[in-house]
C-alpha cells in the first residue's frame, strides 16, 4: 500500500481541536493527543451538566410554586391537579415566574382553578 501523508486535512483537523481545547491548562492545550482527549472529556461533561442544570431548575420552579400556592391554602400537587383537570396550559417555569414578579396573579389563578 502506499504512503499517505494527509496533508493540509489533518493539520486543520488539529488546529480544530487544539482551537477548541486552548482555554485548557498546560499540555491539554498545546499538544493534540492530550488535547484531542481533553476536547472528549470537556464535550461529555457539558452535556451532563447541561442535563443536571436542566433538573435542578425545574426542581426549583416546583420548590418555588409550592412556597407561593401554600400562601393560597393549597398544595402544589393539587395546583398542578386543578391545572390539568381544568385544561390550563402553563407550564411550571411560567408558574414560577408568575409566583415571583406576580404574586397577585397567582392568588388569582389558584381562585379561579379551585372553585370549578
Amino acid at each position: 500500500m502506499t504512503r499517505v501523508k494527509r496533508g493540509y486535512v489533518a493539520r486543520k483537523r488539529r488546529k480544530n481541536i487544539l482551537m477548541l481545547t486552548s482555554g485548557s491548562r498546560g499540555t491539554h492545550s498545546k499538544l493534540f493527543r492530550t488535547a484531542n482527549q481533553q476536547g472528549l472529556k470537556a464535550l461529555a461533561s457539558s452535556n451532563r451538566n447541561n442535563n443536571e442544570r436542566k433538573r435542578n431548575l425545574r426542581n426549583l420552579w416546583i420548590i418555588r410554586l409550592n412556597a407561593a400556592t401554600r400562601d393560597n391554602g393549597i398544595s402544589y400537587n393539587k395546583l398542578i391537579l386543578y391545572l390539568y383537570r381544568n385544561k390550563i396550559i402553563l407550564n411550571r417555569k411560567i408558574l414560577a415566574q408568575i409566583a415571583i414578579l406576580d404574586r397577585l396573579s397567582l392568588s388569582t389563578i389558584v381562585k379561579d382553578i379551585s372553585k370549578k
